[in-house]
Protein backbone atom coordinates (compact mmCIF):
# COMPACT_ATOMS: atom_id res chain seq x y z
CA UNK A 1 0.00 0.00 0.00
CA UNK A 2 1.13 3.29 -0.55
CA UNK A 3 1.47 6.45 1.89
CA UNK A 4 -0.76 8.75 -0.62
CA UNK A 5 -4.67 8.51 -0.78
CA UNK A 6 -7.15 10.65 -1.28
CA UNK A 7 -9.00 12.53 1.54
CA UNK A 8 -11.69 10.26 2.16
CA UNK A 9 -9.12 7.29 2.47
CA UNK A 10 -6.75 9.27 4.97
CA UNK A 11 -9.39 8.52 7.35
CA UNK A 12 -9.82 5.07 6.33
CA UNK A 13 -9.99 2.35 8.94
CA UNK A 14 -6.36 1.12 9.79
CA UNK A 15 -4.73 -2.31 9.31
CA UNK A 16 -1.43 -3.19 9.40
CA UNK A 17 0.05 -3.95 6.30
CA UNK A 18 3.68 -4.56 5.35
CA UNK A 19 4.64 -0.45 4.80
CA UNK A 20 2.86 0.17 8.14
CA UNK A 21 3.08 -2.72 10.07
CA UNK A 22 1.34 -2.64 13.54
CA UNK A 23 5.20 -2.98 15.69
CA UNK A 24 6.65 -1.79 18.57
CA UNK A 25 7.37 1.86 17.03
CA UNK A 26 3.46 2.63 16.38
CA UNK A 27 2.15 1.01 19.67
CA UNK A 28 4.91 4.06 21.22
CA UNK A 29 3.41 6.36 19.09
CA UNK A 30 -0.05 5.60 19.70
CA UNK A 31 0.51 6.04 23.39
CA UNK A 32 2.84 9.18 23.51
CA UNK A 33 0.24 11.08 21.02
CA UNK A 34 -3.18 10.28 22.55
CA UNK A 35 -1.93 9.69 26.32
CA UNK A 36 1.36 10.59 27.76
CA UNK A 37 3.45 7.22 27.33
CA UNK A 38 3.01 3.81 28.77
CA UNK A 39 4.99 1.36 30.72
CA UNK A 40 7.29 -1.51 29.02
CA UNK A 41 4.20 -3.73 30.11
CA UNK A 42 1.86 -2.13 28.56
CA UNK A 43 3.68 -1.42 25.51
CA UNK A 44 4.21 -5.16 25.16
CA UNK A 45 0.14 -5.95 25.72
CA UNK A 46 -0.68 -3.39 23.29
CA UNK A 47 1.59 -4.96 20.79
CA UNK A 48 0.72 -8.42 21.65
CA UNK A 49 -3.31 -7.44 21.47
CA UNK A 50 -2.92 -5.25 17.98
CA UNK A 51 -4.35 -1.78 17.32
CA UNK A 52 -8.00 -2.40 17.86
CA UNK A 53 -7.69 -3.64 21.31
CA UNK A 54 -4.88 -0.87 22.15
CA UNK A 55 -6.93 2.10 20.91
CA UNK A 56 -10.22 0.63 22.50
CA UNK A 57 -8.51 0.68 25.79
CA UNK A 58 -7.29 4.21 25.36
CA UNK A 59 -11.11 5.20 24.60
CA UNK A 60 -12.48 3.47 27.17
CA UNK A 61 -10.08 4.93 29.44
CA UNK A 62 -8.40 1.30 30.48
CA UNK A 63 -5.04 1.51 28.92
CA UNK A 64 -3.28 2.20 32.09
CA UNK A 65 -2.56 -0.79 34.17
CA UNK A 66 0.70 0.06 36.22
CA UNK A 67 0.86 2.98 38.57
CA UNK A 68 -3.05 3.96 39.24
CA UNK A 69 -3.49 4.11 42.80
CA UNK A 70 -6.64 2.54 43.81
CA UNK A 71 -7.72 6.14 45.69
CA UNK A 72 -7.14 7.62 42.90
CA UNK A 73 -10.20 10.02 42.69
CA UNK A 74 -10.83 10.81 46.18
CA UNK A 75 -6.69 11.33 46.20
CA UNK A 76 -7.39 14.24 43.11
CA UNK A 77 -10.41 15.28 44.94
CA UNK A 78 -8.76 16.29 48.30
CA UNK A 79 -5.72 17.70 46.07
CA UNK A 80 -8.05 20.50 44.12
CA UNK A 81 -10.56 21.13 47.69
CA UNK A 82 -6.52 22.30 49.65
CA UNK A 83 -5.72 24.15 46.58
CA UNK A 84 -8.92 25.93 46.20
CA UNK A 85 -9.14 26.35 50.18
CA UNK A 86 -5.56 27.81 50.23
CA UNK A 87 -6.63 29.89 47.39
CA UNK A 88 -2.76 28.90 45.99
CA UNK A 89 -2.84 28.79 42.25
CA UNK A 90 0.87 26.45 42.76
CA UNK A 91 -1.49 23.64 44.28
CA UNK A 92 -3.81 23.66 41.75
CA UNK A 93 -0.84 23.19 38.74
CA UNK A 94 0.06 20.00 41.39
CA UNK A 95 -3.44 18.93 41.88
CA UNK A 96 -3.85 18.84 37.82
CA UNK A 97 -0.46 17.21 37.38
CA UNK A 98 -1.22 14.15 39.92
CA UNK A 99 -4.42 13.88 37.25
CA UNK A 100 -2.11 13.47 34.69
CA UNK A 101 0.38 11.31 35.99
CA UNK A 102 -2.08 8.71 37.78
CA UNK A 103 -5.58 9.01 36.13
CA UNK A 104 -6.97 5.94 34.35
CA UNK A 105 -8.11 7.45 31.28
CA UNK A 106 -4.89 9.39 30.01
CA UNK A 107 -6.66 10.22 27.15
CA UNK A 108 -9.68 12.64 29.11
CA UNK A 109 -6.50 14.46 30.25
CA UNK A 110 -4.77 14.95 27.05
CA UNK A 111 -8.11 16.44 25.50
CA UNK A 112 -8.31 18.66 29.13
CA UNK A 113 -4.96 20.42 28.27
CA UNK A 114 -6.38 20.34 24.20
CA UNK A 115 -9.25 22.44 25.37
CA UNK A 116 -7.13 24.44 27.98
CA UNK A 117 -4.91 25.51 25.10
CA UNK A 118 -8.05 26.08 22.59
CA UNK A 119 -10.46 28.21 24.99
CA UNK A 120 -6.56 29.80 26.41
CA UNK A 121 -7.55 31.43 29.84
CA UNK A 122 -4.82 32.61 32.67
CA UNK A 123 -4.91 33.02 36.60
CA UNK A 124 -3.09 36.24 36.21
CA UNK A 125 -6.31 37.75 35.62
CA UNK A 126 -8.75 35.38 36.97
CA UNK A 127 -6.36 35.44 40.52
CA UNK A 128 -8.79 32.84 41.78
CA UNK A 129 -8.03 29.04 41.40
CA UNK A 130 -12.02 27.88 42.29
CA UNK A 131 -12.80 29.73 39.47
CA UNK A 132 -9.98 28.03 37.17
CA UNK A 133 -10.71 24.56 38.71
CA UNK A 134 -14.68 24.62 37.85
CA UNK A 135 -13.29 25.60 34.17
CA UNK A 136 -11.14 23.03 34.00
CA UNK A 137 -13.70 20.61 35.32
CA UNK A 138 -15.88 21.64 32.41
CA UNK A 139 -13.02 20.33 29.91
CA UNK A 140 -13.08 17.13 31.51
CA UNK A 141 -16.64 16.77 31.41
CA UNK A 142 -17.25 18.01 28.15
CA UNK A 143 -14.51 17.52 26.02
CA UNK A 144 -15.19 14.40 24.29
CA UNK A 145 -18.84 15.09 23.73
CA UNK A 146 -20.56 17.18 20.56
CA UNK A 147 -18.46 20.68 20.43
CA UNK A 148 -21.76 22.57 21.36
CA UNK A 149 -22.08 21.63 25.46
CA UNK A 150 -18.57 22.11 25.63
CA UNK A 151 -18.68 25.50 23.99
CA UNK A 152 -22.05 26.65 25.23
CA UNK A 153 -20.25 25.20 28.87
CA UNK A 154 -17.31 27.49 28.51
CA UNK A 155 -18.54 30.67 26.80
CA UNK A 156 -21.32 30.77 30.33
CA UNK A 157 -18.36 29.84 32.87
CA UNK A 158 -16.70 33.19 34.59
CA UNK A 159 -13.17 32.02 34.10
CA UNK A 160 -13.67 32.98 30.35
CA UNK A 161 -16.14 35.98 30.60
CA UNK A 162 -13.46 37.89 33.34
CA UNK A 163 -10.66 36.76 31.16
CA UNK A 164 -12.35 38.57 28.28
CA UNK A 165 -13.79 41.28 29.70
CA UNK A 166 -17.77 40.42 29.29
CA UNK A 167 -18.63 42.54 32.23
CA UNK A 168 -17.80 45.49 30.40
CA UNK A 169 -20.25 44.83 27.63
CA UNK A 170 -22.84 46.57 27.85
CA UNK A 171 -25.42 48.18 25.47
CA UNK A 172 -24.61 51.82 24.11
CA UNK A 173 -20.20 50.11 25.68
CA UNK A 174 -19.59 47.65 23.74
CA UNK A 175 -16.66 45.45 24.44
CA UNK A 176 -15.30 42.90 21.42
CA UNK A 177 -12.75 40.91 23.42
CA UNK A 178 -15.17 38.05 23.58
CA UNK A 179 -17.16 38.53 20.47
CA UNK A 180 -13.98 38.63 18.45
CA UNK A 181 -12.10 35.48 20.52
CA UNK A 182 -15.47 33.67 19.56
CA UNK A 183 -14.99 33.80 16.32
CA UNK A 184 -11.11 34.04 15.68
CA UNK A 185 -9.96 31.40 18.09
CA UNK A 186 -13.08 29.07 19.52
CA UNK A 187 -15.24 28.62 16.38
CA UNK A 188 -14.58 30.07 12.81
CA UNK A 189 -11.29 31.61 12.17
CA UNK A 190 -9.71 34.02 10.73
CA UNK A 191 -11.42 34.81 7.05
CA UNK A 192 -14.75 33.46 8.02
CA UNK A 193 -15.95 36.98 9.35
CA UNK A 194 -15.87 40.45 8.97
CA UNK A 195 -14.85 43.24 11.50
CA UNK A 196 -19.12 44.05 11.14
CA UNK A 197 -19.61 40.94 12.31
CA UNK A 198 -17.61 41.12 15.36
CA UNK A 199 -19.43 44.52 16.48
CA UNK A 200 -22.62 42.88 16.12
CA UNK A 201 -21.76 39.90 18.03
CA UNK A 202 -20.71 42.07 20.46
CA UNK A 203 -24.32 43.90 20.83
CA UNK A 204 -25.72 40.50 20.90
CA UNK A 205 -23.43 39.49 23.61
CA UNK A 206 -24.47 42.68 25.94
CA UNK A 207 -25.78 41.74 29.41
CA UNK A 208 -23.40 38.78 30.06
CA UNK A 209 -22.55 39.15 33.90
CA UNK A 210 -20.55 37.80 36.63
CA UNK A 211 -22.55 37.30 39.78
CA UNK A 212 -22.11 35.53 43.04
CA UNK A 213 -19.54 33.06 40.95
CA UNK A 214 -21.73 32.63 38.44
CA UNK A 215 -22.90 33.31 34.95
CA UNK A 216 -25.96 35.70 34.92
CA UNK A 217 -27.62 37.46 32.38
CA UNK A 218 -28.60 40.97 32.86
CA UNK A 219 -31.60 42.31 30.67
CA UNK A 220 -31.20 46.12 31.34
CA UNK A 221 -27.48 45.72 29.81
CA UNK A 222 -28.67 43.64 26.91
CA UNK A 223 -28.73 45.44 23.77
CA UNK A 224 -32.25 44.14 21.95
CA UNK A 225 -32.06 45.99 18.80
CA UNK A 226 -31.61 44.29 15.44
CA UNK A 227 -28.21 43.25 14.41
CA UNK A 228 -27.27 42.01 11.00
CA UNK A 229 -24.53 38.84 11.89
CA UNK A 230 -22.64 36.40 9.23
CA UNK A 231 -25.70 37.90 6.55
CA UNK A 232 -28.72 36.93 8.95
CA UNK A 233 -30.84 39.52 10.45
CA UNK A 234 -32.49 39.49 13.72
CA UNK A 235 -32.76 40.72 17.40
CA UNK A 236 -30.22 38.60 18.80
CA UNK A 237 -29.16 37.45 22.22
CA UNK A 238 -25.93 35.96 23.32
CA UNK A 239 -27.34 32.36 22.99
CA UNK A 240 -27.82 33.04 19.50
CA UNK A 241 -24.84 34.16 18.47
CA UNK A 242 -22.72 30.83 19.75
CA UNK A 243 -25.64 28.82 18.15
CA UNK A 244 -25.10 30.16 14.45
CA UNK A 245 -21.26 30.28 15.18
CA UNK A 246 -21.19 26.61 15.84
CA UNK A 247 -23.51 25.77 12.78
CA UNK A 248 -21.06 27.88 10.51
CA UNK A 249 -18.89 25.11 8.44
CA UNK A 250 -15.88 26.73 9.14
CA UNK A 251 -16.30 26.02 12.61
CA UNK A 252 -16.19 22.30 11.81
CA UNK A 253 -12.98 23.18 9.57
CA UNK A 254 -11.03 24.70 12.56
CA UNK A 255 -12.47 21.90 14.95
CA UNK A 256 -11.01 19.49 12.96
CA UNK A 257 -7.66 21.45 12.38
CA UNK A 258 -7.71 21.11 16.39
CA UNK A 259 -7.58 17.72 16.31
CA UNK A 260 -5.24 16.97 13.71
CA UNK A 261 -2.92 20.15 15.29
CA UNK A 262 -2.75 17.65 18.28
CA UNK A 263 -2.72 14.02 17.08
CA UNK A 264 -1.27 14.60 13.54
CA UNK A 265 2.40 15.61 13.14
CA UNK A 266 3.66 18.49 10.82
CA UNK A 267 2.36 17.80 6.96
CA UNK A 268 0.67 14.30 8.19
CA UNK A 269 -2.82 15.67 6.05
CA UNK A 270 -3.77 17.86 3.61
CA UNK A 271 -6.45 20.37 2.81
CA UNK A 272 -8.68 17.58 1.38
CA UNK A 273 -8.13 15.48 4.44
CA UNK A 274 -9.18 18.03 6.77
CA UNK A 275 -12.15 18.99 4.92
CA UNK A 276 -12.95 15.55 4.78
CA UNK A 277 -12.75 15.05 8.79
CA UNK A 278 -14.39 18.52 8.93
CA UNK A 279 -17.66 17.78 6.86
CA UNK A 280 -17.22 14.36 9.26
CA UNK A 281 -17.53 16.52 12.45
CA UNK A 282 -20.97 18.19 11.04
CA UNK A 283 -22.74 14.72 10.31
CA UNK A 284 -22.07 14.27 13.51
CA UNK A 285 -23.25 16.69 15.71
CA UNK A 286 -19.11 17.92 16.30
CA UNK A 287 -18.64 15.22 18.55
CA UNK A 288 -14.81 15.65 19.50
CA UNK A 289 -15.17 11.91 20.51
CA UNK A 290 -16.04 10.86 17.05
CA UNK A 291 -13.55 12.81 15.39
CA UNK A 292 -10.75 11.56 18.09
CA UNK A 293 -11.95 7.94 17.35
CA UNK A 294 -11.73 8.46 13.45
CA UNK A 295 -8.24 9.86 13.62
CA UNK A 296 -6.76 6.86 16.12
CA UNK A 297 -8.16 4.38 14.03
CA UNK A 298 -6.89 5.39 10.79
CA UNK A 299 -4.03 4.67 8.50
CA UNK A 300 -2.90 8.42 8.42
CA UNK A 301 -2.18 8.47 12.11
CA UNK A 302 0.01 4.97 11.44
CA UNK A 303 1.52 6.32 8.39
CA UNK A 304 5.09 6.56 8.43
CA UNK A 305 5.24 10.25 7.83
CA UNK A 306 3.25 10.67 10.80
CA UNK A 307 6.32 8.94 13.15
CA UNK A 308 8.36 10.69 15.22
CA UNK A 309 7.51 14.16 13.25
CA UNK A 310 5.45 16.36 16.49
CA UNK A 311 7.45 18.26 19.28
CA UNK A 312 6.09 16.94 22.69
CA UNK A 313 5.16 20.01 24.89
CA UNK A 314 6.50 20.24 28.00
CA UNK A 315 3.90 18.41 29.90
CA UNK A 316 3.68 15.82 27.31
CA UNK A 317 7.40 15.28 28.08
CA UNK A 318 7.75 15.46 31.56
CA UNK A 319 4.48 13.25 32.82
CA UNK A 320 5.36 10.42 29.35
CA UNK A 321 8.99 9.76 30.80
CA UNK A 322 7.86 9.56 34.49
CA UNK A 323 5.70 7.25 33.72
CA UNK A 324 7.52 5.12 31.01
CA UNK A 325 10.36 4.98 33.61
CA UNK A 326 7.78 3.98 36.31
CA UNK A 327 8.82 6.69 38.78
CA UNK A 328 5.90 5.15 40.69
CA UNK A 329 7.92 4.25 44.07
CA UNK A 330 8.64 7.18 45.63
CA UNK A 331 6.51 9.28 43.01
CA UNK A 332 7.75 12.85 41.58
CA UNK A 333 6.19 15.51 43.64
CA UNK A 334 3.19 17.12 41.56
CA UNK A 335 4.45 20.48 43.21
CA UNK A 336 8.17 20.07 41.56
CA UNK A 337 6.50 19.03 38.30
CA UNK A 338 4.70 22.27 38.37
CA UNK A 339 7.83 23.30 38.79
CA UNK A 340 9.36 22.02 35.83
CA UNK A 341 6.79 22.44 33.43
CA UNK A 342 6.94 26.06 34.09
CA UNK A 343 10.79 26.21 33.70
CA UNK A 344 10.55 24.20 30.01
CA UNK A 345 7.64 26.92 28.71
CA UNK A 346 4.12 25.72 29.45
CA UNK A 347 3.22 27.19 33.32
CA UNK A 348 -0.67 25.21 33.69
CA UNK A 349 -3.07 28.03 34.16
CA UNK A 350 -1.14 30.69 32.50
CA UNK A 351 -1.13 30.68 29.00
CA UNK A 352 0.97 33.51 27.49
CA UNK A 353 -2.27 35.04 25.98
CA UNK A 354 -5.35 34.30 24.29
CA UNK A 355 -3.70 32.48 21.69
CA UNK A 356 -2.57 30.23 23.93
CA UNK A 357 1.21 28.25 23.34
CA UNK A 358 2.58 28.25 20.12
CA UNK A 359 3.83 24.90 20.21
CA UNK A 360 5.41 22.94 17.54
CA UNK A 361 9.46 23.93 17.26
CA UNK A 362 8.65 26.99 20.11
CA UNK A 363 9.00 24.66 22.46
CA UNK A 364 12.41 23.90 22.13
CA UNK A 365 14.11 27.20 22.63
CA UNK A 366 17.45 27.09 23.81
CA UNK A 367 16.20 27.28 27.67
CA UNK A 368 13.51 24.75 26.86
CA UNK A 369 15.91 22.31 25.69
CA UNK A 370 18.25 23.26 28.44
CA UNK A 371 15.19 22.91 31.06
CA UNK A 372 14.38 19.11 29.63
CA UNK A 373 17.78 18.23 29.84
CA UNK A 374 17.96 19.21 33.49
CA UNK A 375 14.69 17.78 33.85
CA UNK A 376 16.09 14.37 32.84
CA UNK A 377 19.19 14.50 35.19
CA UNK A 378 16.80 15.59 38.21
CA UNK A 379 13.91 12.52 37.69
CA UNK A 380 16.61 9.67 36.65
CA UNK A 381 18.53 10.65 39.89
CA UNK A 382 15.64 10.51 42.39
CA UNK A 383 15.42 14.07 43.22
CA UNK A 384 11.85 14.95 42.52
CA UNK A 385 10.40 12.64 45.43
CA UNK A 386 9.62 13.88 48.94
CA UNK A 387 12.63 11.40 49.87
CA UNK A 388 15.52 11.78 47.23
CA UNK A 389 15.94 8.26 46.31
CA UNK A 390 17.96 6.78 43.09
CA UNK A 391 15.85 4.44 40.41
CA UNK A 392 17.38 1.05 40.25
CA UNK A 393 17.01 1.37 36.23
CA UNK A 394 19.23 -1.71 35.88
CA UNK A 395 16.72 -3.62 37.43
CA UNK A 396 13.91 -2.08 35.90
CA UNK A 397 15.36 -3.50 32.48
CA UNK A 398 15.72 -6.69 33.90
CA UNK A 399 12.20 -7.18 34.77
CA UNK A 400 11.46 -7.48 31.95
CA UNK A 401 14.13 -9.21 30.58
CA UNK A 402 16.35 -6.87 28.88
CA UNK A 403 20.07 -4.91 30.69
CA UNK A 404 22.54 -7.93 29.89
CA UNK A 405 25.10 -5.59 28.91
CA UNK A 406 25.10 -1.84 28.29
CA UNK A 407 24.23 -2.00 24.81
CA UNK A 408 20.94 -4.02 25.83
CA UNK A 409 20.33 -1.60 28.09
CA UNK A 410 20.49 1.22 25.79
CA UNK A 411 18.65 -0.29 23.29
CA UNK A 412 15.47 -1.40 26.36
CA UNK A 413 15.17 2.34 27.36
CA UNK A 414 16.09 4.00 23.20
CA UNK A 415 13.10 1.26 22.35
CA UNK A 416 10.64 2.25 25.55
CA UNK A 417 11.10 5.88 24.44
CA UNK A 418 10.38 6.00 20.91
CA UNK A 419 9.65 2.27 20.01
CA UNK A 420 12.74 1.47 17.46
CA UNK A 421 16.78 0.72 18.18
CA UNK A 422 18.67 3.19 18.22
CA UNK A 423 20.45 3.98 14.99
CA UNK A 424 24.47 2.84 15.09
CA UNK A 425 25.35 7.04 15.24
CA UNK A 426 23.00 7.66 18.36
CA UNK A 427 24.43 4.76 19.81
CA UNK A 428 27.98 5.65 19.12
CA UNK A 429 27.43 9.00 20.22
CA UNK A 430 25.79 7.42 23.67
CA UNK A 431 28.82 5.32 24.61
CA UNK A 432 31.41 7.83 23.76
CA UNK A 433 29.36 10.19 26.43
CA UNK A 434 29.64 7.51 28.85
CA UNK A 435 33.27 6.33 28.16
CA UNK A 436 34.36 3.69 26.08
CA UNK A 437 34.58 0.86 28.38
CA UNK A 438 31.77 1.73 30.53
CA UNK A 439 29.92 -0.90 32.65
CA UNK A 440 26.87 -1.74 34.14
CA UNK A 441 27.32 0.38 37.65
CA UNK A 442 24.38 2.71 38.85
CA UNK A 443 26.42 5.92 37.78
CA UNK A 444 26.54 4.69 34.36
CA UNK A 445 22.92 3.32 34.03
CA UNK A 446 21.48 6.29 35.46
CA UNK A 447 23.75 9.04 32.93
CA UNK A 448 22.83 6.60 30.38
CA UNK A 449 19.14 6.65 30.69
CA UNK A 450 19.49 10.37 31.98
CA UNK A 451 21.52 11.10 28.26
CA UNK A 452 18.95 8.86 26.30
CA UNK A 453 15.60 10.86 27.78
CA UNK A 454 17.39 14.28 26.67
CA UNK A 455 18.34 13.21 23.19
CA UNK A 456 16.54 15.02 19.96
CA UNK A 457 14.82 12.13 18.77
CA UNK A 458 12.72 11.40 22.64
CA UNK A 459 11.45 15.04 22.52
CA UNK A 460 9.73 13.90 19.26
CA UNK A 461 6.33 11.84 19.03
Amino acid sequence: MSNSWDAKGAWSLYRPHAEAPWNLRRVVHLHRRAGFAATWSELQRDLKDGPDAAINRLLKGESRREGVPDDFASIADMLATQAVESADAMRLKAWWLYRMLWTPDPLAERLTLVWHNHFATSNAKISDPAIMRRQNEIFRKYGRGPFGELLKAVVHDPALLIWLDAPANRKGRPNENLARELMELFTLGIGHYSETDVKEAARGLTGWRVKNGAFHEWPPDHDDGEKTLLGRKGHWKGDDVVAMLLKHPATARRLAWRVCEWLMGENAVDDSALDALAAGLREHDLNIGWAVETVLRSQAFFAERNLGNRVLGPVEYLIGLARALECFDPPPSSLLLAEWSAQMGQDLFYPPNVGGWPGGRDWLSSQGIIARANYAATLVEGRLTRYPSSPNFLAQARRHGRGRSLDDLLTFYIELLTGAPPEPAWRKRLRASLGGEAGLNANTVRAAVALICASPQVQLA
